[in-house]
């Protein structure tokens, strides 16, 4: 889905969080304090435990901003990202498998990309992605030379 992903004249091709995505998560952590303020009563542990849920919604959207590209493909290898915002550079020879994972519970189905290079497995949700993760498989078979 060239809608959902960069290209770029090399041949790469990159996936990364939408733009709205860490906003939506600090939008979330203001209305955790707020209704925490607003719920509180008194009781001082109301408060501490939405101000603590809503540090670590801006953690988790910190990561989006430091990090925003999750995958990115050229015709050496694979980018994931390692950690809370590290990269981990894979070559091609190194990937073993792409597949995608596909559960379904309570009535919701969920799909996951898993890059498996043996020794490790990195695994990229719709979120992560900004695409689905089954288009985001297909693009990267055809990205692998010789597949």
């Amino acid at each position: 889905m060239l809608a959902d992903m960069d290209t770029t004249s090399s041949g790469s091709r990159q996936w990364r969080v939408s733009a709205a995505l860490p906003a939506i998560k600090a939008g979330g952590a203001g209305v955790l304090v707020a209704l925490g303020l607003l719920l509180a009563d008194g009781d001082p542990v109301r408060l501490v435990l939405a101000v603590v849920v809503a540090a670590a919604l801006l953690v988790w959207a910190a990561r989006d901003v430091l990090a925003p590209v999750r995958l990115a493909a050229d015709p050496e290898g694979l980018t994931v990202v390692s950690g809370f915002a590290g990269r981990r550079r894979l070559p091609w020879s190194q990937v073993a498998d792409i597949r995608v994972d596909r559960r379904a519970r309570l009535g919701l189905s969920s799909a996951a990309l898993e890059v498996d290079t043996g020794e490790s497995l990195h695994l990229f949700g719709r979120f992560d992605l900004n695409a689905d993760p089954v288009d985001v498989a297909e693009d990267l078979r055809a990205a692998r030379p010789g597949w």
